[in-house]
């Protein structure tokens, strides 16, 4: 375990004095503070402070970061006030301690509640200051190294947290170093025998690999020679998790993961790393669209180098990574690497500091959207993907996207209003579906219209957090907008059948109304009565009656026109089309529900006003409606088409379709028709009854 004075000599060497000095003060300050308490292991609590310091220490952090460090539970186990940091040793100390710690004398349902609120106070942290998020990695860094003096069920528990977000983040900070040793100690205390196991495996395997490594080495150390190049040439260790992931990831045995042998070649200038590439091309085959040049298009967490994979002797697959020094300590420590906080902000930051300040704007963006925490943490856990796809905007600009991203995707990130007005998409100048992933390379054009709203389904298939959490948040303000229209027009409705209308009620009536319903505004019963919490005939009676006073039911159906939108939905087990007598059933969170007036479902609750409200269809109502339909007749070559072209030639489009055999000469099929009314689906069957052999048709209810 480092003294203080120790972590003071190796300060020294790139600190000055009197910050030195401040980081001791810190240490003191923290020692005092924890007096008495004890970690786990039995050790004082403030060894813990100090190990968080010095892991700072080895990526050359600054004086403040180390402070804080020192300091990052001083708010959360001894009760000492932000303010009492803040006037000992300044605002930004604080600050940094206050985001890195917990939240505190709040209850929450759950365990994930209360992390996903921890980390939402984090990021907000870290979009004040980066360092927040470095101070952070630190601690569960050591954490991590000393998990083993915890129960069981703690340490998994610790340890998944660290796999899901923290070595992620470390990712795509660019903290290669950091990420390795999180995802192998959280491995390990996830799955002990199955890291026990694969590292014994290891230690064998690379002692038998060692004459082929050291052979493969000295021949490209000699090829770098013949061409006069000065490089480091040295193999490349894979980690136990990343041994485990391949393993599993793309079902591989053991032996096949290590039958590849890795490299790096470290060189002094960029121009000398593609000289490397060539010799190394010349002495070993290339394997054709292995090679990726990530020097030319950095990954989205600043990593640059040039990965190739080479056939060498007997035929042995050699993975080789080609990159200067400066790339090599950027790959191991990412934005910690050069980290040089300016006191004076007008020199805006660069590389990796920029793409990490832009990757954290996002985060808060998600942030500001979600709904709630455990929706934000969702969001960000999809948008940590390491892998990225680089695509082109046709005015040949780079897009970096997580690996599976669809247009959607591509249209939230050039612009939130992109991605909610799209309707088509280009890629590579041939018209695609938007659910279609991209690849590298790739041209992709969006076509977007004025007035286009977002599809809940996409939610099936968008990658990006970002993508996601707008959609859900368009969705959201699209289902209110629905809601408060319906809920107007069910109340009116009931107001009518009173020879009354909501603009004649006096506005007083309406305020004492609406806080006797704790709401704020109308618009908020409106969306209430729309959403089925509330009943249009309740809220119509206590607007309009005094105490014990029965109102008749109103007269006359409501018209459903079929571009109500997301709070109408059409019963599933009587599936209504227009020209039905229909009935709408009003269900809580969901709106309302059409069924057909005889469908089983609703006889119980059919004549209660406060449940069912009559409808009829306008006569303008719009939209395709689906109808199932049980198809009887005599078995012959090519029936499904038969049917097809029939309903086809009837203007209708079958939208699922499934056959059984009742014996050998007679079949059942079952099709799911979309019409536009009755006399649509009369023109449909009457297509069908033409067909020889047809038995019977009938249209399937509830």
């Amino acid at each position: 375990m480092p003294s203080i004075d120790a972590l003071a000599d190796r300060l020294s060497t790139y600190l000055g004095p009197e910050q030195v000095n401040l980081v001791r003060r810190a240490y003191f300050y923290a020692e005092q503070a924890h007096d008495g308490q004890r970690r786990r292991s039995g050790e004082a609590y403030v060894t813990h402070p100090l190990a968080v310091a010095s892991i700072l220490a080895d990526m050359h952090m600054d004086h403040q970061s180390l402070m804080a460090a020192m300091l990052h539970d001083v708010i959360e186990d001894t009760g000492i006030a932000k303010e009492a940091l803040s006037s000992q040793f300044g605002e930004t100390v604080a600050e940094l301690v206050d985001g890195v710690s917990k939240l505190t004398q709040m209850n929450f349902e759950t365990k994930a509640e209360a992390q996903a609120e921890n980390f939402q106070k984090m990021a907000m942290a870290m979009a004040r200051d980066i360092r927040v998020i470095l101070v952070k990695l630190a601690d569960r860094l050591h954490n991590m190294r000393t998990l083993e003096v915890l129960s069981g069920e703690k340490r998994r528990r610790i340890a998944k947290e660290t796999l899901e977000i923290y070595a992620p983040i470390a990712n795509r900070l660019g903290m290669h170093s950091v990420r390795i040793e999180f995802e192998d100690l959280g491995f390990k205390a996830m799955y002990p025998m199955r890291s026990a196991r694969i590292y014994q495996a290891v230690k064998r395997a690379r002692g038998n690999r060692k004459e082929i490594v050291n052979k493969i080495e000295e021949s490209l150390s000699h090829c770098l020679a013949v061409d006069g190049i000065e490089g480091e040439v040295s193999g490349r260790q894979k980690h136990i998790y990343g041994i485990y992931k391949k393993m599993r990831g793309k079902r591989r045995a053991f032996n096949e993961i290590m039958d590849v042998y890795a490299f790096r070649i470290i060189v002094d200038k960029v121009d000398t790393c593609y000289r490397v590439l060539g010799a190394v091309h010349n002495l070993y085959k290339p394997l054709p669209g292995r090679f990726k040049d990530y020097i030319a298009i950095p990954k989205a967490n600043g990593y640059q180098s040039l990965h190739t994979t080479l056939f060498g002797m007997h035929g042995v697959p050699i993975e080789i990574q080609i990159r200067t020094r400066e790339m090599e300590e950027m790959a191991n420590n990412g934005i910690a690497a050069h980290w040089l906080y300016k006191s004076s902000d007008e020199e805006k930051p660069k590389g990796t500091h920029a793409r990490a300040r832009q990757w954290v704007k996002g985060v808060l963006e998600l942030q500001q959207r979600a709904g709630n925490s455990l929706e934000f943490i969702e969001s960000v856990k999809i948008d940590l993907f390491p892998d990225e796809v680089y695509v082109f905007t046709p005015k040949g600009r780079i897009m970096e996207l997580p690996k599976g991203s669809t247009a959607v995707d591509f249209a939230y990130a050039v612009h939130t209003d992109v991605g909610n007005s799209c309707i088509a998409c280009r890629i590579n100048r041939r018209l695609a579906p938007l659910s279609e992933p991209l690849q590298s390379g790739s041209t992709v054009e969006i076509v977007s219209a004025p007035g286009a709203r977002p599809n809940p389904a996409w939610l099936n298939f968008v990658v990006t957090g970002k993508a996601r959490t707008h959609i859900r948040h368009a969705l959201k303000l699209q289902r209110r907008s629905e809601s408060i229209n319906l809920g107007e027009r069910l109340l009116n409705k009931v107001l009518n059948g009173f020879d009354s209308a909501l603009d004649k009620i006096p506005p007083e009536r309406i305020q004492a109304m609406l806080a006797e319903y704790r709401l704020e505004v109308i618009e908020d019963l409106l969306e209430d009565i729309g959403l089925g919490n509330r009943m249009a005939y309740v809220v119509a009676r206590r607007l309009l009656s005094t105490e014990g006073e029965q109102l008749p039911n109103p007269e006359g159906p409501l018209a459903i026109r079929g571009t109500e939108g997301l709070v109408l939905s059409y019963a599933k087990c009587c599936t209504p089309i227009p020209g039905d007598p229909i009935v709408g059933h009003l269900s809580a969170g969901k709106g309302m529900v059409v069924h057909l007036e005889s469908c089983r479902n609703i006889s119980e609750i059919r004549h209660n006003p406060e449940k069912c409200i009559q409808l009829s269809w306008a006569k303008d109502v719009t939209g395709e409606f689906n109808v199932e339909l049980r198809v009887e007749l005599e078995h012959q070559r090519g029936l499904i088409a038969l049917l097809a072209s029939s309903v086809n030639a009837a203007d209708g489009n079958i939208e699922k379709i499934s056959m059984d055999e009742r014996d050998g000469r007679i079949s059942v099929v079952q099709l799911v028709v979309s019409v536009h009314d009755r006399v649509h689906l009369a023109r449909v069957i009457k297509k069908l009854r033409a067909l020889t052999g047809v038995i019977r048709i009938t249209r399937m209810r509830a």
